[in-house]
């Protein structure tokens, strides 16, 4: 990545340390413990690759799957891969702003703080995610020396505490419970060792959205003070707890404050994302439990307390981070996009479901997903 005088806008470094310095401790387990969880998910993740093929009927493209590792890790070893994936996504919108800086007054001076304070931010952000993921396939991961990847750029990643911890709170069969995770993350690696073209698409949506990215800092100040205020309902004197449909105010309504501060073209470009994603997401649910009564007996228990916990949220804390960072709005990408699935296959089968993959012009929009009928008419009604 290019940087001035050597200071990148992220210190990285420093996401890392503090990533790894704040992130909890995972459940208490002895060595010998530690090595049998992590040789079973070893285990499930292979067997799952044949429950998915079969279930789905969706070939894997050339060596597909095989090339693609799976590593199971612990927190600190998912902030590593993480902050190597952010890295390299980010890096033409991180050229554009290095760019930009290098123009300014002191320019130089201003990037070694600003690269310091954003790293911290970074990594306190993944701190409070790393202790909540339980498994995670990246799609551009670059490999590293730790971290292994495909030639696509391709890993699969299941943390191993996260899932022992939920496990034992909800009070689940944690043999079932690892086979489930595991039929929803190897359908995630399916998807995109199957659909070739998938890759692609999403990185170009991906790097669209960020060539859109204003950063003028004036404006791009403005925008958050924006933001700020509609978060805390005051949105044209709207009291707080009437902001929006949720109690929760545009941050409930749309995706957090990251979507708050995007331009006219971002959002466009996020409602194509935001549909994919659905997709996606959904599809892994549809799966994970289609699959579930034939080799996870107990799937049914653990579907109702997973929901129960995925609604709740942890805390009152816990709830509010979520809302500000947008994933209340991933919990909807996992119900719409599911819905979706499930109505189409139901209509026109799995087969007919499939034809979802032929190409991006198949893919569902974003009204499309909550009109599963307007899909099937756009893509099969029209096509035959």
């Amino acid at each position: 990545m290019t940087s001035l005088g050597g200071v990148e806008m992220v210190d990285w470094k420093l996401a890392v340390q503090t990533a790894t310095r704040l992130v909890r401790p995972g459940p208490d387990v002895s060595r010998d413990e530690a090595r049998e969880i992590v040789a079973e998910l070893r285990r499930h993740a292979k067997a799952s690759e044949e429950h998915v093929r079969a279930f789905t009927r969706l070939a894997q493209d050339g060596a597909g799957a095989a090339d693609t590792p799976v590593l199971v890790v612990d927190r600190p070893g998912w902030v590593r891969a993480n902050v190597a994936g952010f890295r390299e996504l980010l890096q033409p919108l991180l050229g554009k702003m290095e760019a930009r800086r290098a123009g300014m007054p002191g320019g130089a001076v201003l990037g070694a703080v600003g690269g310091k304070v954003t790293g911290v931010e970074v990594g306190m952000l993944l701190s409070f995610l790393a202790s909540r993921v339980l498994g995670q396939y990246e799609t551009f991961a670059p490999a590293t020396r730790d971290l292994p990847g495909s030639p696509d750029g391709g890993r699969l990643l299941l943390v191993a505490p996260n899932i022992v911890h939920v496990e034992h709170e909800l009070g689940v069969e944690p043999h079932d419970f690892r086979l489930w995770v595991c039929l929803h993350e190897e359908t995630h690696r399916t998807q995109f060792t199957a659909v070739p073209w998938l890759r692609d698409h999403l990185r170009m949506e991906i790097q669209s959205f960020l060539e859109e990215t204003d950063i003028d800092p004036s404006t791009l100040l403005e925008r958050l003070r924006q933001a700020v205020q509609t978060l805390g309902g005051n949105r044209q004197g709207e009291p707080a707890e009437h902001a929006g449909e949720d109690g929760g105010g545009a941050a409930g309504e749309h995706g957090g404050i990251v979507e708050l501060v995007q331009t006219p073209a971002q959002r466009e470009i996020l409602g194509r994302l935001t549909a994919v994603m659905s997709l996606l997401e959904g599809h892994a649910d549809y799966v994970m439990d289609g699959v579930g009564p034939q080799v996870v007996p107990s799937v049914s228990e653990i579907r109702e307390k997973f929901q129960k916990r995925r609604a709740t949220g942890a805390g009152r804390l816990d709830q509010a981070l979520r809302k500000l960072l947008g994933l209340d709005a991933k919990l909807r990408q996992y119900r719409d996009g599911e819905r979706f699935v499930r109505a189409v296959v139901d209509e026109v089968g799995m087969d007919g479901f499939n034809r979802v993959w032929t190409s991006p012009n198949t893919l569902p929009t974003r009204a499309e997903i909550t009109k599963p009928a307007e899909w099937i008419a756009r893509v099969h009604r029209k096509a035959d």
